[in-house]
């Protein structure tokens, strides 16, 4: 609040009221869903009914016993972690060469690294599944993973950018000029201080391969179908509760990943 009268170029809260009210009922409906889930998922109802009549955890213990839910977890937490693993150190090093980079076509580069995320998903889907057609990967675990790390590395490449644009590079040079090579110089100075940006790009990268499902409906499949894919299938053969427990598991996890970041940044 405002400790003295406001001047003719100065906005009062009451003056952004308005705008408080557009922001709050924006986010309500973005969060709306959310509570709508999570009690169906507590429904005793064989279908999804809301509001439930009675509340029951046996949508939760279906899913935890169920070997076919239970095998679509499992790909999709490996794929996931394997794009994790794979998308981070090749996002540092994308947004490390154009941090440092003097070449005049560096931003046509930056462009080209984050188009993933402009391009329609759709799109990408059809052209990654024409593509492992011809190199027989469809419904493997690799190519999920390669698929997903597409996704993926542009978020490690923004958020680390963003760190470096924080950093001052002259710290680096610095060890450099006394003897460490650029690698060591970069592991000893520059990686510690932009830790906090690459954690936060690796949980983007965990939860985009988590919960991505149009690349997966199309090369995932039989043994190696992922968690996203199965929920949609069953929500199109059959209206199952059960999907509405998984979903508040997953909105519970990406909850948890939000306040590890958070809690990161905080500390730095």
């Amino acid at each position: 609040m405002l400790m003295r009268p406001a001047s003719e170029t100065q906005i009062t809260h009451l003056g952004r009221l308005w705008l408080y009210v557009l922001a709050g009922l924006v986010m309500l409906f973005l969060i709306l869903p959310v509570f709508v889930v999570i009690p169906m998922s507590f429904s005793d109802s064989r279908f999804l009914r809301f509001p439930p009549e009675g509340f029951s955890l046996r949508w939760y213990y279906s899913y935890l016993q169920s070997p076919e839910w239970m095998r679509a977890t499992y790909v999709s937490f490996k794929v996931a972690t394997l794009t994790t693993l794979l998308a981070t150190p090749l996002g540092i090093a994308a947004a490390y060469g154009l941090h440092v980079s003097k070449v005049r076509f560096a931003r046509v580069l930056t462009i080209a690294l984050i188009s993933p995320l402009i391009i329609p998903i759709i799109i990408l889907g059809v052209g990654v599944f024409y593509l492992y057609v011809k190199l027989d990967m469809v419904n493997t675990i690799t190519g999920l993973v390669l698929a997903h790390t597409i996704l993926a590395m542009p978020f490690v490449v923004v958020t680390v950018s963003s760190g470096l644009q924080q950093y001052d590079l002259n710290q680096e040079r610095a060890a450099r000029s006394l003897g460490a090579s650029r690698l060591t110089a970069f592991r000893t100075v520059t990686l510690p201080q932009i830790k906090g940006s690459i954690v936060a790009g690796s949980l983007f990268a965990f939860i985009t391969s988590l919960d991505e499902v149009v690349i997966a409906l199309f090369i995932s499949g039989g043994q190696n179908t992922t968690l996203t894919r199965r929920m949609f299938t069953g929500l199109r053969d059959e209206i199952d509760p059960t999907i509405a427990a998984i979903s508040s598991l997953l909105i519970m996890l990406s909850v948890m990943l939000l306040l590890i970041l958070v809690m990161t940044n905080r500390r730095k």
